[in-house]
């Protein structure tokens, strides 16, 4: 029997719903608008997609979106949709997955509303990928932290520091403890901050305080550019002795990013910068779960998911879901997991309920002003993180543990008059 791979939908449309979803099929198969000689009964058969399940939804009394067939007398009909192709008129190409379960059928005009919200695939994909190299347990081992969270942050401000200025700043972190610290996605090699010097000062200074305390800060360094640039850069990082890289994912693309990846030595933090445009209406684009999963299998080790009580527009039940996706196997065999990272206006507020709705700690959890705004400075910025954090995990209240931790004692006065 011949693999297939699967892409669930959620549509919506004026027309039958069973019409729609066989349109979908066409489009991102064997089919036109209109039948032709060479589309033989045989062909179909071999080549086609097909509409494997229906579930009809509630109406909708408007479109949600312009540009659709006009109404049918019964509202918008919705409908949750499975499709299905074989995996021989592709292969285990992810550049061309992407074509297939989200090409043209977005402009379709039969759909007033179209979301992927999941995707199946065959082993064949495991091979195909490099998937995460490093992922959990390589992270932890090339950072240090052996249980629970990395806690990071992020270079700020983004964009106008120097090279020193940067290695400066650096210098503070790993003083104050920190595990983790990443470039901004701003900030990848503009003349006033160029891309070699900033590594060399940053990496001196990382080398310097790990001869002389024994911990290597892991420095995410944005690489991002044409292919042969950021092996380039990756491979500075490397031979510097860093231990991660970082890339835009929407600004390379998948065949950018597997020319990195099957490149790579070193774990790949991977930034969803441009996320929200694929993602912000709820009848259009991609759910995370299924446009993650290609960045998993293309060897992405850590994936933003942003964070609970977020300065951005996505809810809570989103970014849960986002990081129980990136810690779920995609086959039992080869589980392709990935490290969510937790950011976005986090302070010490959040890790109870992060680790409630999670049950893992394995995350990386970074704060930029929760780290470097502390009343007390950095160092008591990183301390009252990993005491929340300590509490979350051990069940206790935070006020309780705060009393026995002064940092997180004042962390929390200084959240709570924030977001008050």
């Amino acid at each position: 029997m011949n693999q297939r791979f699967e892409a669930d939908y959620l549509i919506e449309t004026a027309l039958d719903p069973r019409r729609a979803a066989e349109t979908m099929a066409g489009e991102q198969s064997s089919g036109t608008f209109l039948r032709l000689a060479g589309e033989t009964d045989a062909l179909k058969l071999r080549a086609a997609a097909r509409v494997e399940s229906l579930e009809e939804l509630e109406a909708r009394p408007a479109p949600s979106l312009p540009g659709a067939a006009g109404d049918c007398g019964q509202g918008w009909r919705r409908a949750r949709v499975t499709l299905s192709w074989p995996l021989d008129t592709i292969g285990p190409s992810l550049p061309n997955l992407m074509s297939t379960v989200a090409g043209n059928l977005f402009e379709l005009h039969a759909f007033s509303g179209l979301r992927l919200t999941d995707i199946r695939l065959p082993p064949a994909f495991a091979a195909a990928g490099p998937g995460p190299r490093f992922g959990i347990e390589g992270t932890r081992r090339l950072a240090g932290v052996g249980a629970g969270p990395l806690i990071g942050t992020i270079v700020k401000p983004s964009v106008g520091l120097s090279p020193a200025a940067t290695a400066d700043l650096v210098a503070t972190l790993a003083g104050a403890g920190i595990d983790f610290i990443k470039d901004d996605e701003l900030q990848s090699d503009g003349p006033a901050c160029p891309f070699e010097d900033r590594a060399r000062a940053v990496m001196r200074v990382i080398n310097d305080h790990s001869d002389k305390t024994g911990k290597k800060v892991m420095f995410a360094f944005n690489l991002t550019g044409e292919v042969d640039e950021m092996r380039r850069r990756h491979d500075l990082i490397r031979d510097l002795g860093g231990t991660c890289v970082m890339v835009n994912l929407n600004s390379v693309g998948v065949s950018g990013f597997l020319a990195l990846s099957r490149h790579a030595e070193l774990p790949i933090h991977a930034h969803r910068n441009g996320w929200g445009y694929l993602s912000r209406h709820p009848a259009l684009g991609w759910s995370y779960t299924a446009w993650s999963k290609i960045w998993r299998l293309a060897g992405a080790d850590h994936m933003h998911v942003n964070g609970l009580a977020n300065k951005f527009c996505e809810e809570d039940d989103s970014v849960i879901r986002s990081a129980r996706a990136q810690l779920t196997p995609l086959w039992s065999d080869n589980p392709c997991i990935a490290m969510p990272v937790f950011s976005s206006a986090q302070t010490v507020l959040q890790p109870p309920e992060t680790f409630r709705q999670l049950g893992s700690a394995d995350l990386i959890y970074a704060a930029g002003g929760g780290i470097l705004g502390h009343p007390d400075g950095p160092a008591a910025g990183v301390e009252s993180l990993r005491a929340a954090w300590a509490a979350a995990m051990a069940g206790a209240d935070l006020d309780d543990w705060a009393r026995s931790h002064p940092p997180l004692a004042r962390a929390l006065a200084q959240a709570r008059g924030i977001t008050s």
